[in-house]
């Protein structure tokens, strides 16, 4: 695996002739973040020795290099999921190659299901914890030159950067939750009994993605800060039938707050 993360990374330093210093991971329906970039380079999945491509609605497929709040980052406009045949190493990639090219800071996103009784469609709620019911993305043989072998996971979210995440949204007028998102592998939306067992297990939200992301951004040292978009809920009594379409209707009339908070982050935070 290092030789085809060090070749990838290789291939985008003879396009990009400098170092980002923030990785953004933009989820379901929240692509459009990009408009905010002042984007130098963009470059398509499938240009990208080694990269998967997305083959998600909503999950564009482009690796963009540019400026945002002052600050120099990379942003994948499209994730991989393990739902889609990946494997774990390849779902989470694109963060070995992000470590390599010089990235200090991983910012994730995604559309989850809201456990929580007090959360509604539409609300944000920043990551404090998370439950991993998927495939751990580290097992495997382990190489020392990317991460130790028993990586801790105490402090997954970095507290410092919430905490100025939380005074952004405050500034901005913007109700923001925080809580326990749970991953789990999907395709399928979750069965109201599965609601039911994850939110008694601990999980504020449910999603499948972002977990698998963060293991290997910690395992890489990478600090952590991500953000759900309640796109639908699993509360009792709230449960109705839902797409994927709406899902990604409901991420994106959140998109205007995410932004907000997105570029007052990075505005303010010292990495």
């Amino acid at each position: 695996m290092l030789a085809k993360i060090t070749q990838t990374t290789d291939y985008i330093q003879q396009r990009v002739p400098w170092q980002p210093e923030t990785g953004i991971i933009l989820g379901t329906g929240l692509g459009e973040l990009v408009n905010e970039i002042d984007i130098e380079i963009a470059i398509p999945y499938i240009e990208i020795p080694n990269f998967p491509v997305s083959t998600v609605h909503g999950h564009q497929g482009r690796l963009i290099f540019g400026t945002l709040s002052g600050k120099k980052i990379v942003a994948m406009q499209g994730r991989f999921h393990y739902y889609e045949g990946y494997s774990m190493q390849e779902v989470t990639f694109p963060i070995r190659v992000m470590k390599m090219l010089g990235v200090k800071l991983l910012i994730v996103s995604n559309a989850s299901g809201g456990l929580n009784p007090d959360f509604a469609i539409g609300d944000l709620m920043f990551i404090r914890d998370h439950i991993n019911l998927m495939p751990n993305p580290l097992i495997g043989r382990n190489e020392d030159q990317l991460g130790p072998r028993f990586p801790d996971m105490s402090k997954t979210y970095d507290a410092g950067i919430l905490d100025i995440a939380l005074k952004v949204a405050e500034q901005n007028g913007i109700k923001v939750h925080t809580g326990v998102y749970a991953a789990v592998t999907g395709p399928t939306f979750e069965t109201p009994s599965e609601y039911y067992y994850i939110h008694t297990i601990g999980a504020d939200a449910v999603g499948m993605s972002t977990v698998p992301e963060v293991i290997v951004a910690r395992h890489s040292q990478l600090k952590v800060f991500a953000v759900s978009v309640i796109s639908d809920l699993g509360v009792k009594g709230k449960i109705v039938e839902v797409t994927h379409e709406e899902v990604i209707d409901a991420a994106e009339a959140a998109q205007p707050k995410m932004t907000k908070i997105i570029k007052g982050l990075l505005k303010d935070i010292v990495i």
